[in-house]
């Protein structure tokens, strides 16, 4: 008897600690993408010149997702996108105005339009995000499980 409680104690402590581990509950558990923002490309941003009014930014680049009520001079296109419960890929782009003239932009590494030969288009024509977390061996081993 001692023996076989020898055998059974180990292998129920490891379902114990399986079943209290944080991440065990993922197993199988689907997470959609999630798109959210102004999807803004390099060749968009280059369309950009000082003196521009403010409609003809947002007939080029769309509605800002930040309009900031107490900046209103201040506009934040933002894009993320997550997959699998990760951060993918995100973006920002910040554009200044002056008296409804466009004065000033900043903006992060913006990906290139995918007409012009976007860097993450496969030979099948799909388009995948270069910016997306690979993460190497373990994130090849965390992907097979939805991590």
């Amino acid at each position: 008897m001692p023996i076989r409680l020898l055998l059974v104690t180990p292998i129920f402590s490891l379902i114990l600690a399986v079943a209290g581990c944080s991440w065990a509950p993922t197993w199988g558990v689907y997470k959609i993408d999630i798109n959210q923002g102004n999807y803004v490309t390099q060749d968009l941003v280059e369309k950009l010149h000082e003196g521009q009014t403010k409609s003809q930014v947002r007939l080029l680049l769309g509605t800002p997702l930040v309009a900031d009520a107490f900046h209103r001079d201040r506009w934040d296109y933002v894009y993320r996108f997550e997959s699998s419960g990760r951060v993918r890929d995100e973006h920002r782009l910040t554009l200044l105005f002056a008296d409804d003239k466009l004065v000033k932009w900043n903006n992060d590494t913006l990906p290139v339009s995918p007409i012009r030969g976007y860097a993450g288009e496969n030979k099948d024509g799909v388009v995948r995000s270069v910016a997306a977390d690979e993460g190497g061996f373990w994130g090849t081993i965390r992907g097979w499980f939805g991590w």
